[in-house]
């Protein structure tokens, strides 16, 4: 049998087949999963070679990434092939009337059907569905009550301008803040939704954490409603999700999170995200999650500056009297809180209601004497306060390594040995648990610091040019 007639023999789908084994064996399992599985082969006429993708933006990505190595592929099972085109399956329900005669062309390959497209109907979760999956959202945190300053400034300004606009930003979908503890990130997603929800309520908005995404998703599964819980996620205008590193780790849950992010952005919906690091720092967050997060814009909030501190207390202050308040604290004892309270907002804040409460509890004027007094504690730890962060960021400078290998699991000398060092240093100088060491550093386990403290300290004993470098990591950190 010629190999013509072999072709000849086959049928469309056994040709796709092989492409796809060519494909999947160029670009891994992972790759393959997410772009080329979906795929379906629709049609081969006169050399061409029609893919469907379910989505446009699947299609795009297709197009940009994988064209070539279709069409080198579909020519090597079928040198027939000229030319392969990729467009979007339609969203109506096709409903078979009548299979054409096969036309077999040069190739013999089997040609396409005519449908008739009948109309899906589309489902929309209800407001009250929506308002039961959000969480709610606190009065406090609007635009109004944020105090911008140098290291929030970028991300201030590009929640202002999703939450302005009526429809899906450009450059901004999705919109991606991260930062540290404390600094205002869970204040913007608020005041994001907020300003939407004030100012265009027919828009649909869902506000939540990752975790109660995924506990959301694991509820669907136990209760084999998926269907419904895409839907509902689906369904909406902007969808808010506040702390997604939360899901590492998770595969299911990144999975469904990977492809209800391709459906909202295919349909013009908004995303809005935000995590303790930036998407390509994301620890035990799949390649392709991690790409997605950061397509659009990617937003940090810095640690704050003295100037940014005092402007907050001022703002606090103010608002007290705005409620009816008269808060009396001198300008000299804001500045020293700002001087003083450095970690984050909400300690800053928690401060400043300490020492009004303290006053107004033991009628004592507020001066910089009682202000003392009453947080002797909280400035005798902020008084050399470092952070797990702190510690990472040194090591990796005097030992020529990025942060990010303070994270990862690569189990190199050359990156174990700093991240140990930097376990031990976290150890010595912050008052974390070993388990909160651990999670610092990729989600490490308690048992792993515990080793890395005991093997810095034998080679202390051991080598002294290895105690030389920890001690000289040590007075750099206590500064």
């Amino acid at each position: 049998m010629t190999a013509s007639a072999q072709v000849k023999a086959e049928s469309l789908e056994t040709v796709w087949d092989r492409v796809k084994a060519h494909l999947r064996a160029e670009f891994g399992d992972a790759a393959f999963r997410s772009w080329l599985k979906p795929l379906t082969v629709s049609s081969l006429r006169g050399g061409q070679v029609m893919i469907t993708a379910p989505t446009r933006f699947m299609r795009e990505w297709v197009v940009t990434h994988y064209i070539d190595a279709l069409k080198r592929y579909w020519n090597l099972e079928e040198p027939s092939v000229q030319s392969v085109d990729v467009f979007v399956k339609p969203t109506a329900q096709p409903q078979l009337v009548t299979l054409a005669g096969q036309q077999e062309q040069a190739s013999g390959l089997v040609t396409e059907s005519v449908f008739e497209a009948k109309a899906a109907p589309i489902v929309t979760a209800a407001p009250d569905v929506l308002e039961q999956l959000s969480a709610s959202l606190d009065p406090r945190f609007t635009f109004d009550t944020f105090v911008v300053g140098k290291p929030n400034e970028l991300a201030y300004a590009a929640a202002r301008r999703v939450a302005e606009s009526p429809v899906v930003s450009p450059g901004c979908n999705p919109l991606f803040i991260y930062g540290g503890v404390g600094l205002g990130k869970t204040h913007l997603m608020h005041a994001i939704a907020h300003h939407i929800r004030t100012t265009n309520p027919a828009r649909k908005v869902i506000y939540l954490s990752a975790e109660k995404f995924m506990y959301q998703f694991i509820r669907a599964l136990r209760m084999k409603d998926t269907m419904a819980f895409k839907e509902q996620f689906r369904s909406v205008d902007v969808l808010m999700i506040d702390d997604v590193q939360f899901i590492a780790g998770k595969d299911s849950t990144q999975e469904e999170f990977f492809h209800t992010f391709n459906a909202l952005v295919d349909q013009k919906s908004q995303l809005v995200i935000s995590g303790d690091r930036s998407p390509s720092d994301l620890e035990g967050i799949e390649e392709r999650v991690k790409s997605r997060l950061g397509w659009g814009l990617v937003a940090d909030v810095h640690a704050t500056t003295y100037e940014l501190r005092l402007g907050i207390l001022q703002s606090k202050i103010e608002q007290m009297q705005n409620n009816g308040a008269n808060p009396d604290v001198p300008q000299k004892v804001l500045e020293f809180l700002a001087h003083k309270i450095t970690s984050n907002v909400r300690e800053l804040e928690g401060a400043l209601n300490r020492v009004l409460a303290h006053a107004s509890l033991v009628g004592r004027e507020v001066t910089i004497e009682t202000t003392q007094e009453f947080l002797r504690d909280l400035l005798r730890s902020n008084e050399r306060k470092v952070t797990v962060e702190d510690i990472q960021k040194k090591v990796a400078e005097h030992y020529n390594l990025k942060v990010s290998d303070m994270h990862s699991a690569r189990r190199s000398r050359t990156v174990a040995r700093p991240r140990q060092v930097a376990m031990y240093l976290s150890k010595k100088f912050t008052t974390k648990s070993l388990p909160e060491i651990g999670r610092k550093f990729g989600g490490k386990d308690h048992t792993t610091v515990m080793h890395a403290v005991k093997k810095v300290e034998e080679l202390c004993l051991s080598d002294a040019e290895f105690r030389e470098d920890v001690e000289l990591l040590s007075k750099m950190i206590a500064g």
